[in-house]
């Protein structure tokens, strides 16, 4: 007889392709993948690593920002999440679960292309939770062109808006309420590192917010403040089938990974734990990848 639980394959441990066609419409919600992502809604277990701290996570709706979200708060951390108006229904359930750990959740909707929401954003978090000890730059606009002659200004200005602008921004608007040993997380992308041919706007930012965190970085630690990025490879995401790939790219999303699979949002979130919490005190301007076994990043 033995307590000692059994171990997973970890190709095995999650879905794999091919998965059913189900293209949405931009931004798109979770709660229509199939198979839905797990994004640590019964999965994630904390141990008190972020107690008492207050967060604010964009993109915290669904995917990779939802995850850190649900982690953060069973980890003992009060969290603000913003997402756009169409995400509500999404996000609602992120609060609730936020709230069933006893912990404070502020829903802040809003457009992040948009310079003056951002920087009322960051306001209206701060209010909230009475301060800011950890910010994470998740949102993300991927929007996949077949040829460069496709993408549009349009595409491209609001692209650059919603991953690049609106980190500058909120950046700006939290710097002067980080206390020595707050942190900000960056979300960039194996995309940075490996681009692919349909995704060169996306790739592009991506590889700019490498550059911007290491950047930031270096100022920041002056003042106490940590500053890194994690580079995820293929996450089931509902970026994925609202635009972000081709619908037959979907359907055999994550099978070229050493796993045969993508990773699922809550895979991804420990990493944020890490990042957030006191244990990584020395760790700062570096980039996380956790792409799969792709080797980059």
């Amino acid at each position: 007889m033995t307590d000692r639980p059994a171990l997973q394959d970890p190709r095995h441990q999650y879905p794999r392709p091919p998965f059913p066609d189900q293209p949405q419409s931009a931004p798109g919600l979770a709660r229509r993948m199939d198979p839905r992502p797990d994004h640590g809604e019964t999965s994630y277990r904390g141990s008190g690593r972020l107690q008492g701290r207050r967060a604010l996570i964009t993109g915290a709706d669904s995917g990779i920002g939802r995850a850190a979200a649900i982690a953060y708060a069973r980890e003992g951390a009060d969290v603000a999440l913003s997402y756009l108006p169409d995400e509500d229904a999404d996000a609602a359930e992120v609060v609730a679960l936020i709230e069933a750990e006893g912990r404070k959740a502020v829903a802040l909707p809003g457009d992040l292309t948009d310079e003056g929401w951002c920087r009322t954003m960051v306001k209206e978090a701060v209010g909230s939770l009475g301060g800011l000890d950890i910010l994470v730059v998740n949102a993300a606009r991927q929007q996949f062109r077949e040829d460069v002659s496709e993408v549009s200004t349009q595409d491209f200005d609001r692209t650059m808006k919603t991953n690049l602008y609106a980190l500058h921004w909120i950046v700006q608007a939290a710097a002067p309420h980080l206390q020595p040993g707050a942190v900000i997380i960056t979300t960039a992308s194996v995309q940075a590192y490996d681009p692919s041919a349909i995704l060169l706007d996306y790739a592009t930012t991506k590889a700019g917010i490498v550059a911007y965190t290491k950047a930031l970085a270096k100022q920041l630690i002056e003042k106490g403040v940590r500053a890194n990025v994690v580079a995820p490879g293929p996450f089931w995401t509902v970026l994925q089938p609202s635009g972000g790939q081709p619908d037959e790219k979907v359907r055999k999303f994550g099978e070229h990974s050493a796993f045969g699979r993508p990773g699922q949002p809550v895979e991804i979130a420990p990493v944020y734990v890490l990042l957030a919490s006191s244990e990584a005190s020395f760790i700062t301007g570096e980039v996380y990848g956790v792409t799969g076994g792709a080797g980059v990043a």
